[in-house]
């Protein structure tokens, strides 16, 4: 197998792309207020907004569609679905919803409590803002060199610090924690995997004070994929044996399945709580459906239970992380900042280190955004300032986020390395003339801060 490197498919199907002229994206991108989600996506050349919902389908998923059952209730398509999550998840019950913040919603609802503490790696932008809603407290206690973009590589930097879990419990009492929830992998900083031995830990505490253990996960079979590389015990280990001890210690498992599931739309709530389940299964009937279809036709629900499958397989994660790590073994190449080592799902370059000179209030890291989109027709997205900034509830102060990151999402099974190339290509000419770049100032944001990023408005200074 050693000259087998390349990607474990060939192409059958071809979509264009439009080419465009720099004048052209300068347009566009005032047209959009500098906000790269609101770019028609016919004038983006690569797309690496997200890595959500943007995957290709195999040939077997799409042969799945055709045996979608639409029956309203008792669909064999959700029997289908349910047994493949099992498989993996190991847990008995599955409440399928139509996308992942489907999902958080009601799983917010059920564990986040107005005034209470809800304890994450890093929490991302939809259970933050569910939570934000609630009135629930969301905090990340992420590890320190988690938020540490320039430290030296670790292997689980998406790791939560125990001891600061412990210190909150001390100080509060276990009755002010609602919840911890472990996203794997880690998002925010990215796409750090976090180790058996950290969820292990973070499970048994939670327990011994009677605080219930939720997974995010996302990208759960991109996580497993890196403890069966890094960690210690687990190289021998299929990755089903290790996503199924992974969710062995918590009660309640959410996903959002355009990630890790390798389909276009789809979620899970899954868990191992019969009670638990009752109370989603009552929130899925008002908010997404009957329960066995949960906002999803009978062909999504097929699709999704063979992408589950596919996800998994060791040959595909071989290709899809090494994908990753190619981009950012050319972008350091090039003196482009990164967060190291490269995660699952895609690149993140250090806002703050590629662009010094621009401080935090004027989002270096969206600079980046627009930067790129101008130059290479790429568009990718900010996860900083204005992503994860925060207002302090009594001064009104903006706070902001340990991380200042522009993150590559990298779409599975997509696109080749010729355009890892392209992406590299721009980034590195940017960053030999970065010195000509200056900030931007928000001149829009919506009423919630946590996901003023989807519909915020900016100017160039």
């Amino acid at each position: 197998m050693r000259f087998m490197t390349a990607e474990p498919f060939r192409i059958k199907m071809v979509e264009r792309l439009k080419k465009t002229t720099k004048e052209q994206r300068q347009q566009w991108l005032k047209e959009a207020r500098y906000n790269a989600f609101q770019i028609k996506a016919e004038n983006v050349y690569i797309d690496c907004i997200t890595d959500s919902g943007t995957s290709a389908m195999s040939s077997e998923q799409w042969s799945a569609l055709m045996l979608g059952d639409e029956s309203y209730a008792g669909s064999k398509s959700f029997y289908k679905l349910e047994a493949s999550v099992q498989d993996i998840f190991g847990m008995p019950y599955v409440q399928p919803t139509h996308q992942g913040r489907a999902a958080d919603y009601i799983m917010a609802k059920l564990y986040a409590k107005e005034g209470k503490f809800a304890i994450g790696n890093m929490h991302f932008d939809t259970f933050r803002g569910n939570a934000e809603v609630l009135g629930a407290l969301a905090v990340d206690y992420v590890v320190d060199n988690g938020k540490d973009t320039a430290s030296q590589p670790h292997p689980f930097k998406g790791n939560i610090d125990i001891t600061k879990i412990e210190r909150l419990i001390e100080e509060k009492g276990p009755e002010q924690v609602s919840v911890v929830i472990i996203t794997v992998t880690c998002n925010n900083n990215g796409g750090q995997p976090v180790s058996m031995k950290n969820i292990r830990e973070v499970s048994n505490l939670a327990k011994s004070h009677n605080i219930p253990v939720v997974i995010d996960a996302a990208r759960l079979s991109e996580n497993a994929y890196f403890i069966q590389q890094r960690e210690e015990g687990y190289k021998n280990k299929s990755i089903k044996e290790i996503t199924r001890e992974m969710f062995s210690y918590c009660e309640t498992a959410t996903m959002s399945s355009k990630k890790d599931g390798l389909v276009n739309i789809g979620g899970l709530f899954v868990t191992r709580n019969e009670e638990i389940l009752k109370h989603a299964q009552q929130l899925a009937i008002v908010h997404e459906g009957f329960i066995t279809y949960g906002g999803l036709a009978g062909r999504d629900l097929e699709a999704l239970a063979v992408g589950l499958q596919e996800g998994v397989d060791e040959q595909y994660l071989e290709y899809r992380i090494n994908q990753a790590k190619y981009l950012g073994d050319r972008l350091m190449e090039s003196g482009v900042p990164i967060i190291e080592p490269t995660g699952g799902h895609g690149v993140y370059v250090d806002g703050r280190r590629f662009f010094p000179h621009i401080p935090q209030s004027e989002f270096p890291s969206q600079r980046l955004v627009v930067a790129l989109y101008e130059e290479a027709g790429v568009r990718a997205v900010e996860l900083g300032a204005c992503a994860f900034g925060a207002k302090d509830p009594i001064t009104g102060k903006d706070i902001y986020p340990d991380v200042e990151a522009m993150r590559i999402a990298l779409s599975r099974r997509v696109y080749t390395n010729s355009h890892m190339d392209v992406i590299a290509n721009a980034l590195g000419e940017i960053y030999r003339n970065r010195d000509q770049y200056k900030g931007m100032k928000l001149v829009y944001e919506g009423p919630i801060t946590s996901l003023r990023h989807f519909t915020a408005g900016f100017e160039l200074l």
